[in-house]
């Protein structure tokens, strides 16, 4: 798929928002008529711009009350090792986000479990254990000031709809 017009712009900001929309609805929002509504959607899709669909959970409703951002360095950065500590993070359900950074540390993680004897045990029994990992310097999250899962996409605001005039 080439680049991004407006109209795709929107319908990835309406998928963002609300991904239960009927054709029709994410259509209208772009300008659209529902075909090529879409048509542009499958072939985001197959282009692998739209990854999949889900829900978002409120962790804490289902007991995940303890966000911690795990900062981890390795002792070699040999190809193996890196890719050995990768697989064995996607692998644990508890890391719900990992980046390898540049500063002081070589990854950043961020880990969701249920309270701090929790996130003890996860140190012990898993973070410890990753292949390679030589050091773990943990933060407690105490508040999620904004976390996001919507793209900036520039363009993909909706206009506010035109003023009527008063006659």
């Amino acid at each position: 798929m080439n680049q991004l017009d407006r109209h795709d712009v929107l319908l990835l900001s309406e998928l963002q928002r609300d991904s239960r929309q009927t054709v029709q609805q994410l259509a209208a929002a772009a300008g659209l008529s529902a075909t090529p509504a879409w048509k542009r959607v499958k072939e985001m899709e197959s282009a692998g711009i739209i990854l999949g669909y889900t829900a978002l959970v409120d962790r804490e409703k289902v007991g995940l009350t303890l966000a911690v951002l795990a900062e981890v360095n390795l002792t070699r950065h040999s190809e193996d090792d890196v890719r050995r500590f990768e697989e064995a993070v996607a692998a644990s359900p508890q890391i719900v986000s990992c980046y390898a950074t540049t500063g002081q540390a070589d990854y950043v993680l961020k880990v969701l479990v249920p309270d701090i004897k929790s996130y003890e045990a996860f140190l012990h029994g898993t973070a410890f254990k990753l292949p390679g990992v030589t050091h773990v310097r943990s933060s407690v999250v105490l508040k999620e000031v904004k976390a996001e899962t919507r793209l900036p996409l520039a363009g993909g605001e909706r206009a506010p709809a035109p003023r009527r005039r008063r006659s």
